[in-house]
């Protein structure tokens, strides 16, 4: 038992040595953020541990040294003089407030060794963060505006969206951004209209291409894609996806029979066990020993398989409308098997195997018409369409 609580002891001691080393290399290596989040969360569970000690040394420092990395990194930037650099100095000074904030609830952190609490120069950082915000929310909206004015192709509408989605996340309400993001929205997304082409000499159920089209069922999450089966007279559109039916092919209604003779042993009763004499042998108790009978039954069995096949084949094309020129093309192809198994007997039921007793009690059923197996086959179809639909990319 002491053995164990020693070990335990020791895995502890070696965990919690091997955490704070880790810490330790990372401060080393200037990843500060990864020494500050080690060491607050050891700290979080118990700021009083003895085992924790180290970890309010290495937040001390780690600290000191990311916050006066951030400040010359954003002094830096700022005598630069770019507006690009807005961006990151807003980050940097919001990233050094929310280092603070975590630290904060933490104090005081009592170093025991060296008898003193933990230092941590903290700072105001609002009007810093005000002012690189307001900095930052001009400079998305100036730039998104200016992309938006003088877009040539579908990407800068899209680069200008993601500009006033970021500054609607920033500075919600600010100015018409929100108008104009939904303009580069429109703009930015690529429009395809939907038209299914039947090549073959049998009917595509109604059913089945209403289910084919709808879009809406294939949780398609590309938000810069819009496809519509009924397309829009003022929209001008940039690829068509055709769904070509090429061939149905539906053979005809079978019904094939098998024959089989079953014989089978089977316990009959019973017969007292005679001896040469013909008398009745009994056991050791006077009972007259009895033995199973057995005999052979056998029956004519007759299986029936109703059987009818469909295969639907064809392509999905996508074609760019602009350059008149096909673009992608993919095979589209399905087979639904109708089967149906049912059996007769003429002769002792007994005959037969446990897994042909069932197909006894089957009886025929209708054939499914031509427009149900094509349908039945379609629903493969639906599942290889949206995979495409998914996996369909114009830039």
């Amino acid at each position: 038992m002491k053995k164990a609580i020693l070990s335990l002891v020791l895995f502890v001691l070696i965990v919690a040595c091997g955490g704070v080393k880790k810490t330790q290399e990372a401060l080393n290596s200037g990843n500060y953020y990864r020494a500050i989040n080690t060491s607050i969360r050891n700290l979080a569970d118990n700021k009083t541990k003895k085992s924790n000690q180290p970890y309010i040394q290495l937040l001390e420092e780690a600290f000191n040294k990311n916050t006066q990395r951030e400040l010359d990194h954003i002094s830096f930037l700022q005598k630069e003089g770019n507006p690009a650099n807005y961006d990151a100095i807003y980050n940097s000074y919001t990233q050094l407030k929310q280092a603070q904030e975590r630290i904060r609830p933490l104090l005081p952190l009592y170093l025991v060794e060296e008898g003193r609490d933990a230092n941590f120069s903290f700072n105001n950082y609002d009007n810093e963060i005000l002012v690189a915000k307001e900095n930052l929310s001009n400079y998305l909206y100036d730039n998104a505006s200016i992309l938006l004015q003088n877009a040539t192709f579908k990407e800068d509408y899209r680069n200008a969206y993601r500009d006033f989605a970021y500054l609607n996340e920033l500075s919600p309400g600010y100015l018409d951004a929100k108008i104009k993001m939904e303009e580069a929205l429109s703009k930015g997304q690529d429009y395809v209209k939907v038209q299914v082409v039947n090549e073959t000499e049998q009917i595509v159920p109604i059913r089945l291409e209403e289910e084919l089209l709808n879009f809406n069922t294939y949780g398609l999450d590309d938000q810069w894609t819009q496809y519509h089966t009924n397309p829009i007279s003022d929209i001008t559109y940039d690829y068509e996806m055709q769904v070509a039916f090429r061939a149905i092919n539906i053979s005809p209604e079978q019904v094939q029979e098998k024959q089989v003779i079953k014989e089978k042993q089977i316990k009959d009763g019973y017969e007292v066990l005679l001896d040469d004499n013909g008398r009745a042998i009994k056991d050791s108790l006077g009972n007259e020993i009895k033995i199973d009978r057995f005999r052979t039954v056998s029956c004519n069995y007759y299986e029936f398989t109703q059987l009818k096949t469909a295969q639907v084949s064809g392509n999905v094309s996508y074609v760019d409308l602009r350059r008149q020129q096909q673009v992608n093309t993919y095979p589209l192809s399905s087979e639904f098997i109708f089967e149906h198994v049912y059996a007769h007997y003429n002769g002792d039921k007994r005959a037969l195997d446990a897994n042909l007793v069932p197909l006894v009690n089957q009886v025929a059923v209708p054939f499914p018409t031509n427009e149900q197996m094509v349908y039945d086959a379609g629903e493969d179809l639906k599942l290889k369409l949206k995979d495409i639909v998914v996996r369909q990319r114009f830039r």
